[in-house]
């Protein structure tokens, strides 16, 4: 089984692919991060900030960039790529990530996206179509910070530094 990320490089995609290779580590479980790449896409490519505002799409440069943020992020994640064409319907992203999630037989996706599972979601998310897949289990992470569940546990009136009772042999 593998916990794949959908990987467009914003920053809640960097948290999702973190919380990802935590969870990985718990679990024993790959995590795999997936670029969908609209081909030939300069306009798209740049409000993504893969490539500059007079820079020419180039799909090599735009992949290598995408894997190296990866890789800076979670050296221990693989990297993977599909292409869509730049004219591509809505949804066609979508679509790619399912279909890579369920060959990769993901046990679950993290999704980073502000407004996935939200009853309303936007057109241009992906997150609410891929999180609709019963294929998978999904983890929607919507915050760049990490919990504050290491915060609440240290500071529980329920923890104590040792047993308070003896346990016989």
């Amino acid at each position: 089984m593998t916990l794949v990320v959908p990987f467009d490089g914003s920053e809640l995609a960097e948290a999702a692919l973190v919380r990802a290779t935590e969870f990985g580590t718990v679990f024993e479980e790959d995590v795999l991060a997936i670029s969908v790449i609209r081909n030939e896409n300069a306009k798209y490519a740049r409000e993504r900030d893969w490539i500059g505002p007079n820079e020419e799409f180039d799909l090599e440069t735009v992949v290598t960039s995408l894997h190296e943020q990866v890789m800076d992020l979670c050296p221990s994640s693989d990297f993977r790529h599909t292409v869509v064409d730049r004219y591509a319907p809505a949804g066609s992203v979508a679509k790619a990530i399912r279909k890579m999630a369920k060959r990769e037989d993901a046990s679950m996706v993290f999704i980073g996206s502000e407004n996935a599972g939200h009853l309303v979601t936007s057109i241009s998310s992906v997150g609410g179509s891929i999180a609709s897949d019963d294929a998978y289990d999904v983890v929607i992470v919507r915050h760049r910070n990490p919990s504050k569940i290491a915060q609440l546990r240290n500071t529980s009136p329920h923890r104590q530094s040792k047993s308070d009772f003896y346990l016989p042999e």
